[in-house]
């Protein structure tokens, strides 16, 4: 049996069944990572002690008779800039890279409290600023199904570790992508939520009201299963909010479908266009109802994105001096050449690029300009979605205009690296739940269909990838 290549679903039956331990689960994942995470490099930390004696621990209380969580010793991978107490927590930057957690994100204790197996730390783009996971300091993630390609960003250790079933599933954070672009490239589903629905607490700020956390996992079901174990309000995160709705089962037939005129223009690649159209007439098939929808604002949506997030970013990245924790570097004359040369040396070229074009929009004469002018296009993208959703219960889009590209294709082109997220970014700026699902392949190239639904109602297009999955 490939252990490795079973759901959260099957691999739960099978220890309930005894038909395998929760330590030969374990070990079969860290043997894969043995044998292929030297090619892939989807991990920065491997907890190989802690993984096993806590999957020892699951095998103790099962043959105690204990019923336990879906989650229990099941093996998952957390995005490293999650923090686990005790581990290192590097954001994978340089000014991080000896910084170890003193405490456990929300998400953690979820976890924990499920009797997860915790495996390791995935890589990710400089504090999750990347669409490729090339900005990483410790050097390129590479897609499972093409190691010459990358595997989107910045989450994509978390998706290449889940598609390469080196984890069964794994956490990651989105700001205006990072958990569905890297699921499209990698084809695996990734969910990100309705800000506010997972806790926060833990999570290496970027971009405060944009950033979420969420689900990387080989089917939506899967998926769904770790949401609702990470999902609801902590007194530690104010921004966090109680679902409002724990509805389940939807009727697929007469459901009404937006598909964004906007979406499908000149600059997407073709054979993804027909993939994301025959998805969506496997829908129409089902019954589904499929409605012409325009969110006009779109073409103002990613110019208003990559000026709230640097902004957001320049000031969450203030605390990185050189003084209290991180990489120090006090070899000047006065504070001012330590923060200088610390910030200087320990930041990457990406960061570095952010938090200027944060400074800078944020700054006296400028802010009005930028800035306030780039919240009102929010505010325009927001009611875009709201006219729409008056209209349909869900949208359907592509992910990615594009495939994965080749490794250090776009590393001296930021402009074409920031237009990969055309499709993700109005997703963050409004605050809604947006699934990518695998839907095809061309040529071995993973294919996303991104399932954009209304706030807090994770649950209809997590039961709408699941219906496409069977």
């Amino acid at each position: 049996m490939n252990l490795t290549g079973l759901t959260i679903t099957q691999a739960h039956q099978g220890l309930r069944k005894k038909q395998f331990s929760a330590l030969e689960l374990c070990q079969a994942c860290l043997n894969k990572i043995k044998e292929k995470d030297r090619a892939i490099h989807a991990f920065l930390t491997v907890n190989e002690k802690s993984a096993l004696a806590q999957a020892k621990k699951v095998d103790s209380l099962l043959a105690g008779g204990k019923k336990l969580p879906l989650l229990a010793g099941i093996p998952v991978a957390i995005k490293d800039n999650i923090l686990v107490e005790g581990v290192k927590c590097t954001a994978a930057s340089k000014i991080l890279a000896d910084y170890v957690a003193p405490y456990n994100a929300t998400v953690i204790e979820k976890l924990k409290k499920q009797e997860a197996v915790i495996l390791g730390k995935t890589n990710l783009d400089e504090f999750a600023m990347g669409s490729s996971t090339e900005n990483s300091a410790f050097g390129p993630t590479r897609n499972p199904h093409d190691l010459s390609r990358v595997p989107g960003g910045s989450s994509g250790g978390s998706a290449a570790a889940v598609a390469s079933e080196m984890a069964f599933y794994a956490l990651g954070s989105d700001t205006g992508g990072s958990i569905r672009l890297p699921a499209s490239f990698c084809g695996v589903a990734g969910l990100k939520p309705t800000y506010g629905a997972v806790s926060r607490y833990g999570l290496i700020a970027f971009a405060s009201s944009l950033d979420q956390i969420g689900p990387l996992a080989k089917t939506a079901e899967d998926a769904q299963l770790v949401f609702e174990a990470i999902a609801g309000e902590d007194a530690l995160d104010s921004t966090s909010i109680a679902p409002k709705s724990k509805a389940r089962n939807i009727k697929i037939k007469g459901l009404r479908a937006g598909i964004p005129k906007e979406y499908f223009v000149k600059g997407i690649d073709k054979n993804i266009e027909k993939t994301i159209k025959e998805a969506i007439g496997k829908y129409e098939k089902m019954g589904v109802k499929i409605v012409e929808v325009s969110l006009p604002h779109t073409d103002y949506a990613l110019s208003a994105y990559y000026i709230i997030n640097p902004s957001e970013a320049s000031a969450n990245l203030a605390r990185y001096d050189g003084i209290k924790y991180g990489y120090s570097d006090r070899q000047g004359k006065d504070l001012m050449d330590v923060y200088l040369n610390s910030r200087g040396k320990g930041f990457g070229a990406e960061v570095k690029r952010r938090i200027m074009l944060g400074t800078y929009t944020l700054s006296s004469g400028y802010y009005e300009a930028y800035y306030l002018k780039a919240q009102k296009v929010r505010t325009k993208v927001i009611e875009d979605f709201k006219k729409a959703f008056k209209k349909v219960d869900v949208i359907l889009t592509p992910t990615s205009p594009s495939l994965p590209f080749k490794v250090g294709e776009k590393v001296n082109n930021p402009l074409s690296m920031y237009l990969t997220d055309v499709y993700t970014v109005s997703v963050n700026l409004v605050g809604l739940p947006a699934l990518s699902l695998p839907v095809g392949k061309v040529g071995k190239l993973p294919v996303g269909l991104q399932i954009i639904g209304q706030p807090f109602e994770e649950y209809k297009i997590l039961e709408l990838g699941k219906i496409y999955e069977y």
